[in-house]
């Protein structure tokens, strides 16, 4: 789904903070993330870039800090929002007792998409679930649920993606279609904001990197103004 114009920054934190109790999750992040690009979230475990992404998708409320999405505010614009984003989660929010179609089927009514039926056989064959669309989703394996939580992140044709750890028990041949479904994704200018614990994966994949340390972003750039091995000195320095 494409809105009516497209802002120059997909996603735009200043001061973004969480907090949970005395544990502080977010300190204070500051990114822009530009609009048709796919940008990867580097950072050590607990870093905050899943804490991150659920607050830029809306699942999560933030402590402090302004956060547009698409060049809205999340909060007083949140429903209008909500249309433009697909996500996947490290918690995927299938319905185990619905098959992969039933499953796309409930989505695609709450978005209210074009020729429903159509759509959710087409993001099934994209994924290479045609074969287990009548099959419930509590019978799928790790792999496979995470595929079907893929195709219905692009089920809406969202302008944005949101995709935290997407390739989790993803074999090759499924990986390989997930970064061919993200580089179509970003013919007509959509936008890719993801994390990976794969590092190398995570850097060919993407145009844009940013680090995160301790809950701020400490580096932003273009992949094309860094060699791997620069990347791999800046990340290491980020673990210290």
């Amino acid at each position: 789904m494409s809105g009516p114009e497209l802002a120059p920054f997909a996603v735009e934190a200043a001061g973004v903070a969480k907090r949970f109790g005395r544990i502080t999750a977010l300190k204070s992040v500051d990114l822009s993330v530009r609009t048709g690009s796919v940008t990867t979230l580097f950072g050590h475990n607990g870093a905050g870039k899943t804490t991150f992404l659920r607050i830029a998708a809306g699942l999560m409320r933030s402590s402090g800090g302004h956060l547009k999405i698409a060049g809205r505010d999340s909060v007083k614009e949140a429903a209008q929002i909500r249309g433009r984003i697909g996500v996947v989660s490290h918690q995927l929010f299938l319905y185990e007792d619905l098959t992969a179609l039933e499953n796309l089927r409930f989505y695609g009514d709450l978005y209210g998409i074009d020729r429903p039926e159509e759509r959710c056989h087409e993001v099934l064959e994209q994924v290479e679930l045609t074969h287990r669309a009548n099959s419930r989703a509590r019978h799928f394996s790790r792999g496979m649920a995470q595929r079907l939580a893929i195709a219905r992140a692009f089920l809406h044709r969202p302008d944005i993606l949101l995709l935290d750890e997407p390739y989790t028990g993803l074999d090759q041949r499924a990986v390989g279609r997930l970064n061919g479904l993200i580089d179509r994704f970003r013919e007509g200018h959509h936008t890719v904001l993801l994390t990976t614990h794969d590092h190398h994966l995570g850097f060919t994949m993407a145009t844009d990197i940013a680090i995160l340390r301790r809950g701020e972003v400490i580096h932003t750039s273009s992949v094309g103004d860094l060699s791997e091995a620069e990347f791999d000195a800046l990340y290491e320095r980020s673990l210290q």
